[in-house]
């Protein structure tokens, strides 16, 4: 039998928070595992796809936006350390009646945070954006300084940055069982065993596999995500056509979109990439169906047809990712109780966490080290479900 490996901190799951988890770590001199399932990127999760929205008027909650001023001054430093590009700068577009709470969230917000919007009359944006049909009464707005971060990029340039600064990192290696034992954590995984003072679980979709006792409090769902080929290509490329939220009146949720990002530059899928935020079916991660079906095709059809026309053309691809989702649709960061602050937790981030990443691995290394924070993130306890 190989000899016990030890860590001062274990992080399962390798993926978004992970990874910054990890480069966190490290960073402060610490001796780190990363654990992860599948490989490094993958697409069985919740961040595949290329691109993901970050905006700082926050629709869901007031209370992200420290947060969020943190995530942002984090993708800087480290675009800055490492010379990737991350964060790109489009603006975001933002549609729908002025009582829906994309629209008064946002505004809320906003006017708490000091963050500029610009606003738009009807007749203002059918002029700048005219590949949007708005009915009557719909409010529109810009923020300029929201954009897109390319999530694989991201992810594989933390665990480069990680590495480099000494973590280690194992792949294709599923954690299988973990316990508290003689003061250490013992983390068993098909491949082998290890120990560790503390132990941090981003397993995203599979957590409640990895926690039972989380299980009933997180629902997985299916979600689809399309790359159409629009009419007029050129009006909807990266350097003419920003990032779009709309609420559709009819559907609940929200439909999101980004500019075509050119092949040379950019992953694929090509074309312009079209989404609806809200909690697709409930289902396993690890028996999820990702054969796309003819519901699935119509469902961005729909939506397509009455407020993007000129984009409802071939579809260039069709991808499955996971939400996973707490019953108030906020994160859950914090320790587990039971285990003396020697079990840390980043979980149900609700298909609107990506943007989080370079703040979220930063607390989870406050927490392993510190036992605490000076994040705001009290709104985001377990306490709040006692």
């Amino acid at each position: 039998m190989q000899p016990i490996s030890s860590y001062d901190v274990i992080v399962t799951g390798v993926g978004s928070m992970g990874s910054s988890a990890c480069y966190f770590l490290a960073q402060r001199n610490y001796k780190v595992l990363g654990l992860e399932q599948f490989d490094i990127p993958h697409e069985l999760g919740s961040y595949g796809g290329q691109s993901r929205i970050i905006r700082r008027a926050y629709f869901e909650s007031p209370d992200y936006v420290p947060l969020l001023n943190r995530a942002y001054d984090n993708w800087l430093q480290l675009e800055n350390q490492t010379g990737s590009k991350l964060y790109f700068k489009t603006g975001l577009l933002y549609h729908g009646n002025p009582d829906h709470p994309l629209i008064k969230g946002s505004k809320l917000a906003a006017a708490l945070y000091n963050i500029h919007l610009n606003g738009l009359s009807i007749e203002e944006s059918v002029k700048k954006f005219p590949q949007f049909k708005l009915p009557a009464g719909f409010t529109s707005f810009l923020e300029p300084d929201a954009g897109f971060i390319t999530p694989e990029r991201a992810i594989l340039t933390y665990i480069e940055a990680a590495i480099k600064k000494g973590a280690a990192i194992r792949t294709k290696e599923k954690v299988i069982g973990w316990k508290k034992e003689n003061g250490n954590i013992k983390v068993v995984t098909v491949k082998n065993t290890y120990s560790c003072k503390k132990l941090i679980i981003t397993a995203g979709a599979w957590t409640g596999k990895i926690i039972p006792h989380l299980e009933n409090s997180l629902h997985v769902t299916r979600q689809i995500i399309a790359w159409m080929k629009p009419g007029k290509e050129e009006s909807f490329m990266l350097q003419n056509f920003p990032c779009w939220m709309l609420a559709p009146e009819e559907k609940g949720g929200v439909y999101y979109g980004f500019p075509i990002l050119p092949a040379d530059r950019f992953n694929g899928p090509v074309g312009l990439k079209v989404a609806h935020h809200y909690p697709g079916l409930v289902t396993d991660p690890d028996t999820v169906s990702r054969a796309i079906t003819k519901n699935d095709e119509e469902e961005i059809r729909a939506i397509l047809k009455k407020y993007l026309p000129i984009a409802n053309g071939e579809i260039l691809g069709l991808k499955t990712c996971l939400y996973t989702n707490t019953s108030d649709e906020n994160f859950m960061i914090d320790h587990l109780p039971g285990y003396d602050g020697g079990i840390i937790i980043a979980c149900g981030f609700s298909g609107h966490g990506f943007k989080f990443v370079s703040v979220v691995g930063e607390i989870l290394a406050d927490l392993a080290i510190e036992g605490k924070t000076k994040l705001p993130i009290e709104f985001l306890r377990l306490s709040r479900f006692a």
